[in-house]
C-alpha cells in the first residue's frame, strides 16, 4: 500500500427505494462516495421477495461490473464502501451484513463507530450470541435479532437505543428501507428524490455528490436521532431517541467530504474556501505565490489566495493512477512513496517564496518529504499553512486517527515541528477560525474533539494508546 501520511477517510454508505434499477443507481451513488471508503464496497438488494447481496475487496467499479449487477437486479438497494475503522481491512467485515433473524432477512450498512460496541459484544457473548464479524456492526445486527419489540421498525429503534457513538446507517428487508442518524449527528446522511411516473424514488446517501450523478434533487438531513422506515404504506418518521447536544464532525468539512457535497446542511465548498481566506487573515505570509497540497489542499488555498491577493499556483502535480502496490527500485529512491503520487513544477517554484497550504499534518512525515522536494525544485522559501487547528487527540466516532503517541501536535510544540518539516514558517487556523469558517452557530454544532481532546460521548478512554483500526 502506499505510505502517505493522511487521515484515513470513514465509510460511505447509500440507499434506494422503488426504482426498477435499484441495484445501478446503488452503484453510481457508491462510486461518487469512493472517496470516503477504498478498501471494500457491497450492494444488497431486494426484489419483493428475497435479498441478493455482493461484497468484495477493491474498488467500486472493479468490483460491480454488468455480470455481478445483473445478480442483484431488485427495486430496493442498500450500498456501503468502506474503510476499516473498527474491526479489520477484510472480506469477512464488509458491508453491508446480511442476516436472517427472527424478524426476517435484513441487510445493514454503518457509517461511524460504537463506543461501546466491545462492552456490549461481551456481554451478547456471554449469552451464547456467536459473532461472524469483527466489526462494530455486527453488534446492532444481534440487539435488532434480539429485541422483545415484535415489529422490525420497533426492534431497530430499541437496537439504536442501546448503542453509544457515531452511526448513520441504512437498512433493508424485502419490503422497506431503513435509515437513521445517531442522536448526536457526528456523521451525515441526506434524503433525496426523483419524481416518477407513477411513484417517487427516495433516496439516501452520505453525501450529496452521489444525489448529483443519480439525478436526485435533495431533499434535507437524516435529523439526529431520527428513524425514517419507507414500505408499501408511505414513509414514516420518529425519533427514536431524545435529543442530545449536536456534535457534527468538523473534519468533513476541513477534508472528508467532497467540496461539490451539501453536508450538514452547508455547502462543503463554502466552507472550504472560508477556511482558507480565515487562514489568510490569521497566518499571513510573505510570498510570491500560493501552492496547494493536492487534493485536499485546493479549496482551501484558493481561499487563501483570494483573501491575501498572492496568486494561486498548481506547483504540486498529482499522479490519480498509482495503486494500492508498487515495486520500487533496488537503488533506494529518497521519499520515493510521496513522489509516486506528487511532483513539483520546478518552472513554478525555482527561486520562489511559496506557501504551501494542506487541510492537516498528521505525523509531520509528509509534510516533511513535500517541504523537502518543494526544495529541490528551487524553491527560495517554504511557508506552510493548515487550514485546521493542531490535532491532538484520536478519534472514536468513525474516523481512522492514529493514537495520540502518533499524532505530532500532541507531542510537539508548533515551532518544534515548524523544525520537524523543514518549513520556513507554519501556522495553524486557530479552533475559533475554523468553527467560524464553518458555520458553527446556534443552527449547527460541531464536534472538534480532535483539536481540544473534550468528547462529546461516554465510553472513550482517553489515554487510549492504539489506534482505531484496532480498536473494537
Amino acid at each position: 500500500m502506499i505510505p502517505f501520511d493522511k487521515f484515513r477517510e470513514e465509510c460511505g454508505v447509500v440507499a434506494i427505494y422503488a426504482h426498477p434499477e435499484a441495484e445501478k443507481l446503488a452503484y453510481l451513488g457508491l462510486h461518487a462516495l469512493q472517496h470516503r471508503g477504498q478498501e471494500s464496497a457491497g450492494i444488497a438488494t431486494s426484489d419483493g421477495m428475497s435479498l441478493h447481496i455482493h461484497k468484495s475487496m477493491g474498488l467500486v467499479a472493479d468490483i460491480f461490473v454488468e455480470d455481478v449487477l445483473t445478480t442483484l437486479r431488485g427495486t430496493l438497494a442498500i450500498g456501503h464502501t468502506r474503510y476499516s475503522t473498527a474491526g479489520e481491512s477484510a472480506l469477512l467485515n464488509a458491508q453491508p451484513i446480511l442476516v436472517q433473524s427472527n424478524k426476517g432477512t435484513i441487510a445493514l450498512a454503518h457509517n461511524g463507530n460504537l463506543v461501546n460496541a466491545g462492552e456490549i459484544r461481551g456481554r451478547l457473548e456471554g449469552q451464547g450470541s456467536i459473532f461472524q464479524t469483527n466489526s462494530d456492526t455486527e453488534v446492532i445486527v444481534h440487539l435488532i435479532a434480539l429485541s422483545r419489540e415484535q415489529t422490525l421498525p420497533e426492534a431497530m429503534a430499541d437496537a439504536l437505543r442501546r448503542v453509544e457513538g457515531a452511526f448513520s446507517l441504512v437498512m433493508v428487508s424485502s419490503d422497506r428501507i431503513f435509515a437513521a442518524r445517531d442522536p448526536r449527528g457526528f456523521r451525515p446522511l441526506a434524503m433525496g428524490r426523483i419524481p416518477g411516473e407513477k411513484r417517487d424514488t427516495i433516496v439516501f446517501a452520505s453525501e450529496t455528490c452521489a444525489f448529483d450523478l443519480i439525478g436526485a434533487t435533495f431533499e434535507r438531513d437524516v435529523k439526529p436521532g431520527e428513524l425514517i422506515v419507507i414500505g408499501p404504506e408511505g414513509m414514516t418518521s420518529r425519533f427514536y431517541s431524545a435529543a442530545q447536544p449536536q456534535s457534527s464532525c468538523i473534519f468533513e468539512h476541513v477534508y472528508f467530504s467532497r467540496p461539490d457535497s451539501i453536508v450538514f446542511g452547508r455547502a462543503v465548498q463554502d466552507s472550504r474556501e472560508e477556511l482558507g481566506r480565515q487562514l489568510a487573515r490569521e497566518a499571513p505570509a510573505d510570498a510570491d505565490i500560493v501552492v496547494p497540497v493536492p487534493d485536499s489542499g485546493v479549496t482551501a488555498a484558493m481561499g487563501y489566495a483570494a483573501e491575501s491577493g498572492i496568486p494561486f499556483r498548481f506547483g504540486l502535480i498529482r499522479n490519480h493512477y498509482v495503486g494500492r502496490t508498487f515495486i520500487e527500485p533496488r537503488q533506494s529512491v529518497r521519499d520515493f512513496g510521496v513522489k509516486l503520487k506528487l511532483n513539483p513544477v520546478r518552472s513554478l517554484l525555482e527561486g520562489k517564496r511559496i506557501v504551501l497550504i494542506d487541510d492537516s499534518i498528521v505525523r509531520g512525515t509528509t509534510s516533511r518529504k513535500i517541504v523537502r522536494m518543494i526544495r529541490s525544485a528551487g524553491a527560495k522559501q517554504v511557508h506552510m499553512r493548515i487550514s485546521c487547528p493542531p490535532t491532538i487527540s484520536p478519534c472514536f466516532y468513525g474516523v481512522d486517527t492514529p493514537s495520540k503517541t502518533e499524532l505530532i501536535a500532541a507531542n510537539k510544540s508548533i515551532a518544534e515541528i515548524r523544525e520537524f518539516i523543514g518549513a520556513d514558517s507554519l501556522g495553524y487556523l486557530s479552533l475559533e477560525g475554523l468553527k467560524k469558517a464553518c458555520g458553527d452557530g446556534e443552527a449547527l454544532k460541531y464536534c472538534s474533539a480532535c483539536y481540544t481532546g473534550s468528547y462529546p460521548t461516554n465510553w472513550v478512554e482517553l489515554d487510549d494508546i492504539q489506534p482505531a483500526s484496532v480498536r473494537r
